[in-house]
């Protein structure tokens, strides 16, 4: 076999490369152990005040149950996605499917906090086991004419399966207990492992050069240093000592990993030096900026369904199931679009959909016109994140060789993690400080500790209006008001920073074609593993 090739073990029960149904088999697999790890990011919100009542535990306490999982997968990304390439990736994505597994299941059965929370971090490290080989996998076994219809699928997944799991989690906990909320991401585990043993393939690389131990590390704290701000600076304080510990020990390390690699050359982690090209550099700011916009657009959703809407979780999660399907049915047409006209059209058409619904929420959104006033934009904001979400998954597998598929796969997955975290921090962060820029001005007459309670948020102002007598709806009217303010703000700040990465992509943007993966022998040798 060359040693530039990379041929996918016939080991899903024939010889040569899978057949069509056989790919088949081999992409569901994978979807469905993706959508066991994007269900669980989202799917525990939702039992936020069950999770509190039943351990005792403080507000900050279940946070963190909820945001250790985040930051164990994008911290552990980069180096279980390099071990994968080399150990095997057949191999590692069923360990990965054992261990997640099994923390589902020690998490749903969890007498305290403590225990939850080890359960949680557990799940974590079996998800980054599992994320990234799901991609690697693809891109390294199907063929290069399906490869992209592949991915498109990868991409519908993982951009809308966490508003499908979000909404059968809040389903669970409505008709059952919260603690089913496990056996969702344990139920496709199963169904994964029994696929995956059968019919996907094993891949690895045989690499004449020692793991990059020293960038392994030096990334993981990086990371956990970056993600630990952005989740932690809201709730702590941008200026709060250990925020700003978090913030030097994340971009040290940070820099400090650029110049390992650096060094590093053939034997890198990852060649820092790829982000000179324009694929790699236009992919990876594309899905940081896109996943950020709809991670942030889900946080403050939520609080206009329920406290502007007065809706159910049940209902609110509902809701985001538009502009979810839109996406599904646009990272499907993306491949084809991009065969058409190339990888940077299409990403700039996806990210000038995303601009113009964030200008369609901020224009028509109300209290009076409820959920239909911003529809249009969630239905255009699905279409625009399909569209660019997919070439930008392309380009990114595409700019690093083939036996270093593992590896582009996480790159791929911790910028969607850092988007994710970012948006949340920053899209949440101007919705609140526009509803306290302009309560004060419509809370005259309000009785002075409902108005300061009104001051802290509007979920906050929902819980004093019911003490304020005749002044009830006044306040309510006022807060819902003042968050409708505060959400179009966010939404202008979203318009302008999609027009710069619209102008970006434009100008600097991926060529016009999707690279197939590299195929580089280097100093390595690519072999099949039986």
């Amino acid at each position: 076999m060359s040693t530039n090739q990379l041929a996918p073990a016939a080991e899903a029960g024939g010889a040569g490369v899978p057949d069509e149904r056989q790919l088949r088999i081999i992409l569901i697999a994978v979807s469905i152990a993706l959508m066991a790890v994007i269900a669980s990011v989202s799917g525990l919100n939702v039992a936020q005040t069950h999770m509190a009542v039943e351990f005792g535990a403080s507000q900050s306490t279940i946070l963190w149950i909820i945001n250790i999982y985040t930051l164990a997968l994008a911290a552990l990304l980069l180096p279980l996605g390099a071990i994968g390439d080399r150990l095997g990736r057949k191999s590692m994505l069923i360990a990965g499917l054992g261990v997640f597994g099994a923390a589902h299941v020690v998490a749903g059965l969890a007498p305290t906090a403590e225990v939850m929370l080890a359960a949680r971090v557990a799940s974590g490290v079996g998800a980054a086991m599992i994320m990234p080989i799901t991609l690697a996998v693809i891109t390294s076994t199907f063929p290069e004419d399906q490869r992209g219809k592949a991915i498109g699928v990868w991409t519908g997944v993982a951009g809308g399966g966490g508003i499908l799991g979000m909404f059968l989690s809040a389903l669970l906990v409505d008709v059952a207990d919260w603690r089913w909320l496990f056996a969702l991401p344990v139920a496709l585990v199963l169904v994964a492992l029994v696929m995956t043993l059968k019919s996907v393939p094993n891949s690895r690389e045989k690499s004449a050069h020692r793991f990059d131990t020293v960038g392994a590390l030096v990334s993981t704290v990086a990371v956990v240093g970056l993600i630990f701000v952005l989740q932690e600076g809201p709730d702590r304080g941008w200026t709060a000592p250990a925020t700003l510990t978090s913030l030097a020990v994340g971009l040290i390390a940070t820099v400090g990993f650029v110049a390992w690699e650096l060094h590093r050359r053939d034997a890198s982690l990852l060649d820092v030096r790829l982000f000179r090209e324009r694929g790699l550099a236009g992919g990876s700011v594309t899905l940081l900026v896109v996943f950020g916009v709809q991670a942030g657009i889900g946080v403050v959703l939520f609080p206009f369904f329920q406290a502007v809407l007065g809706w159910s979780g049940l209902l609110s999660t509902a809701a985001l199931m538009p502009m979810a399907v839109m996406m599904m049915i646009a990272s499907g047409l993306a491949p084809r679009l991009t065969a058409r006209i190339g990888a940077r059209p299409t990403m700039a058409t996806g990210i000038a959909l995303a601009g113009v619904a964030l200008a369609l929420m901020a224009l028509f959104v109300s209290v009076d016109g409820g959920y239909l006033s911003i529809l249009p934009g969630l239905l255009a904001m699905g279409l625009g994140m399909g569209l660019s979400m997919t070439p930008s998954t392309e380009v990114i597998t595409g700019s690093l060789s083939r036996e270093k598929q593992g590896v582009a796969s996480a790159l791929n997955d911790v910028t969607r993690e850092f988007g994710t975290a970012l948006g949340v921090a920053l899209l949440g962060a101007l919705v609140s400080a526009g509803y306290r820029s302009t309560i004060d001005d419509r809370l005259h007459g309000i009785p002075q500790g409902a108005a300061d309670t009104a001051r802290e948020g509007i979920a906050n102002a929902v819980a004093a209006a019911g003490g304020t007598g005749t002044h009830a709806q006044e306040l309510l009217d006022a807060a819902q008001e003042s968050f409708v303010d505060g959400w179009q703000q966010a939404m202008w700040a979203g318009v302008a920073v999609m027009g710069a990465l619209f102008l970006y992509i434009a100008l600097r943007g991926p060529k016009n074609t999707v690279p197939a993966v590299r195929d580089e022998a280097a100093a390595t040798e690519a072999v099949a593993v039986p």
